[in-house]
């Protein structure tokens, strides 16, 4: 999802909240304790140099239960983000503690916002050895003109 996106949906909702990929939902007492833009310079291992960047929300649990973010306060913090930090309407990468830090991409199913698994990938497959995947296809052949009414080929 596109930052462009979330500010859309924001402006339709009275709350914000945030399911996991598990079907559980974050405590409705989170707070948004960053926005910003991350930059990542690297070289996949088939040597090509890439440059990527996603804008970047972190959910956070405090102790502070009465705690509840509205859809505007996250339209004011988004808003303070993009003045300050100049980020791009970029896709949004969402960090959570669960055991670890866990990094999502980010959906909605028409009610809340849906913390989907990121997966990792081989940008270099053709560089690494790994096999393509074959597809099999079935051809047939069609014959041309072979069919006459009444031949019970139709």
């Amino acid at each position: 999802m596109k930052l462009s996106a979330i500010k859309t949906i924001l402006a339709t909702l009275d709350t914000v909240k945030f399911q996991l990929p598990n079907g559980t939902f974050v405590p409705e007492h989170f707070h948004v304790t960053e926005v910003g833009l991350i930059t990542k310079n690297f070289i996949d291992c088939g040597g090509k140099v890439r440059n990527e960047s996603v804008v970047n929300f972190q959910l956070w649990n405090a102790s502070d239960f009465e705690h509840r973010l509205k859809p505007k306060k996250l339209m004011n913090i988004i808003a303070l983000s993009e003045q300050t930090l100049g980020m791009p309407d970029g896709e949004i990468e969402v960090e959570y503690q669960s055991e670890t830090i866990g990094k999502y991409d980010l959906d909605f199913n028409g009610k809340n916002f849906v913390l989907v698994n990121k997966q990792t990938a081989c940008l270099a497959e053709d560089a690494c050895g790994i096999p393509q995947m074959e597809v099999k296809t079935e051809t047939i052949s069609i014959q041309q003109n072979t069919c006459t009414p009444g031949g019970g080929c139709c």
